[in-house]
């Protein structure tokens, strides 16, 4: 098995980590819209980040990497998984206001940092083809909530 680099290693426990963050604020976000219809689809969403969760860990687990959803300084001080984290923070002040599309416009912020984070990841020059399919399909789903999000902002 070929050595993974700290930085792929990194990336791996950082992807963890923002798709944590992602199922709580697409939980959150669906709690606070008004319409079923965008109630629904942010549920899927919160959903389809748990279950990435679950392929990066798998992932991971089969590289040698503990990307478990622990709490690591590199994971938290990485600017990409920060900047996810802020996005799903500040989504907690739009649902305040109860306003869907000030709503959809955090989680469209999220999903920006999370396709930065993703672009990062992809760059790490040890990833193997299985790991590479994985974020690219991921970062691919990711794009598609993001713009489903962005037609149903307005």
């Amino acid at each position: 098995m070929a050595t993974i680099s700290e930085n792929t290693a990194r990336a791996f426990t950082d992807l963890v980590q923002l798709n944590h963050t992602s199922v709580k604020g697409y939980q959150e976000a669906a709690e606070g819209v008004q319409s079923v219809e965008l109630k629904s689809q942010l549920s899927q969403f919160s959903q389809q980040r748990a279950q990435f969760v679950s392929e990066l860990e798998q992932q991971a687990n089969q590289l040698g990497i503990s990307a478990t959803h622990d709490t690591t300084i590199e994971g938290v001080a990485t600017e990409a998984a920060a900047a996810v984290h802020r996005g799903w923070i500040n989504l907690k002040s739009a649902i305040t206001g109860q306003n869907d599309s000030a709503i959809l416009g955090e989680c469209e912020t999220g999903d920006e940092a999370a396709l930065k984070a993703y672009e990062t990841a992809l760059q790490a020059q040890d990833l193997t083809p299985a790991a590479k399919t994985i974020i690219e399909q991921q970062r691919s789903q990711i794009l598609s909530a993001k713009n489903w999000v962005t037609q149903h902002k307005h």
